[in-house]
């Protein structure tokens, strides 16, 4: 498939941005590792080359645009320290969520809640295949698993059941220090990126 000119185009100036930042102080900062000029970060348990040259899995695959925007970004707003990491909140209490909040809402809570009511043995298993951690964390959930989007950026999916008085309920919460580490519309792709893979494992 042609690649879009304007997706290509954006993916070149990401390009020309880093490579003015200095990866090594990086690389602590984010949890990442420094191999060579590049760095190694890990999306979702899998690692990704991220370098001069691009945006590349362990094979040697280019990743695809949104990973690679995700990715992109995280490098971008690395902090001067680590940040206190905060209380779990959703992603509408970010002060730049914004008119993204609904579509959060929309592309995530409300799809794993229409497609995993009345199964939640099928959202558990999901979440295993993906890595995600089972936790014991909330006994006012019936499922809590924890994930981890980037090495700064963990997930906590909740999860109750449709029962004879109430719809199926889900809960997508980050550390309040996530916004210091990507903006909105990347951690909406990356929120959407878990949906779409429980939802297809």
């Amino acid at each position: 498939m042609k690649k879009s000119p304007v997706f290509e185009e954006t993916y070149n100036k990401y390009l020309s941005h880093i490579s003015d930042i200095d990866l090594l102080p990086c690389a602590a900062r984010l949890g990442a590792e420094l191999e060579g000029d590049a760095l190694i970060i890990p999306y979702y348990e899998k690692p990704f080359r991220i370098s001069i040259d691009g945006v590349f899995d362990e094979t040697g695959k280019r990743a695809n645009f949104a990973i690679s925007v995700v990715l992109f970004q995280y490098v971008f707003s690395c902090p001067v320290e680590i940040p206190i990491a905060g209380d779990w909140v959703t992603y509408r209490e970010f002060k730049d969520a914004g008119p993204l909040a609904g579509y959060f809402i929309s592309n995530n809570n409300k799809i794993i809640e229409t497609t995993f009511a009345g199964n939640m043995e099928a959202l558990q298993y999901a979440c295993k295949r993906l890595k995600g951690r089972l936790l014991d964390d909330d006994p006012s959930w019936d499922l809590s698993v924890a994930f981890d989007m980037l090495p700064r950026i963990p997930i906590r999916l909740r999860f109750n059941d449709k029962d004879d008085e109430f719809p199926a309920q889900s809960s997508i919460l980050f550390r309040q220090s996530t916004e210091s580490y990507i903006d909105m519309e990347s951690l909406a792709i990356g929120g959407t990126y878990l949906t779409g893979m429980l939802t297809k494992a």
